[in-house]
């Protein structure tokens, strides 16, 4: 496990592609101190300052990837004199989801998170399924194995995207007949940078950021394959916020299900009963 500088170095080389970028939220300059003595020095935040790209090479589907959110911080954790070990990483929950496909006059399908939209819950974990609460266990965290006899230093980072495939056909009907006319996304997500002692469960919130995604992709069906889609306003990515002061982690950021297996997709006509398309992987 890694417990020192030298065992999570490999994410100095994601910090530097970020110092690249621009465009980048920072709150480096006075350190921070929490409980237990962990220093947070800097932490950053962007999104890529590129639009979305549209893919129309498939018959079937038409794809597009967003920029990337992307995120690192400098962490100081003091000396361990106990046989105990800390994690420290990001948590990442989605607090808000629209994700609409019109199809013209004949209806849209829509992502839902039934819990999240009707309200039951502040916000859904989007940890990668396996290492809740974390968001992922390579780059995004780093594990501390006491006792330490010196300073432990390190730097995690996360980024996150959207990638999906929109089908050009109602995703009901047996045509494949391109019926697709708009796509409208608008995501926000809570991310925390946090120290948990697994011997005691001890939770330390160290910063809290919100980012949020937002698009709409016009498309002209009757088009030829590679001239349909048009990205619309905004072209341009908001930069994630770096709260100066932390919120706490709702119970439902850090427990199953996670966003991707609570998601359902709906087919809601213009005229008629919804329908489930896909039904939750979660129940």
């Amino acid at each position: 496990m890694p417990g020192f500088l030298w065992d999570c170095w490999p994410c100095l080389e994601i910090r530097a592609v970020l110092c690249a970028m621009g465009c980048i939220q920072s709150i480096g300059g006075k350190a921070r101190v929490f409980r237990e003595g962990i220093t947070v020095i800097d932490v950053k935040a962007s999104i890529d300052p590129i639009p979305t790209s549209i893919d129309e090479s498939s018959s079937v589907v038409l794809r597009y990837r967003t920029p990337h959110f992307r995120a690192s911080a400098q962490v100081v954790m003091p000396p361990i004199p106990k046989k105990e070990t800390w994690i420290v990483g990001w948590i990442q929950a989605c607090s808000h989801m629209e994700f609409y496909n019109q199809y013209g006059e004949q209806g849209m399908s829509s992502w839902e998170l039934p819990d999240l939209q009707e309200g039951k819950i502040e916000a859904i974990s989007d940890s990668d399924g396996v290492n809740y609460p974390w968001y992922g266990n390579t780059t995004e965290t780093c594990t501390i194995v006491g006792p330490t006899k010196r300073d432990s230093r390190f730097i995690i980072s996360m980024n996150d995207n959207f990638y999906p495939s929109v089908t050009w056909a109602v995703p009901v009907s047996e045509s494949n007949v391109a019926k697709l006319t708009n796509i409208y996304r608008d995501q926000s997500f809570i991310t925390w940078l946090v120290a948990t002692n697994t011997s005691t469960n001890d939770m330390i919130v160290l910063q809290t950021l919100h980012w949020r995604m937002q698009l709409s992709i016009d498309v002209n069906p009757h088009r030829p394959l590679g001239q349909r889609a048009r990205l619309r306003e905004p072209i341009a990515q908001d930069q994630p916020k770096i709260l100066s002061k932390n919120e706490p982690i709702p119970p439902s950021a850090l427990v199953k299900p996670n966003a991707n297996d609570a998601q359902v997709l709906m087919w809601r006509p213009k005229y008629g009963q919804p329908l489930v398309v896909i039904p939750p992987k979660h129940r």
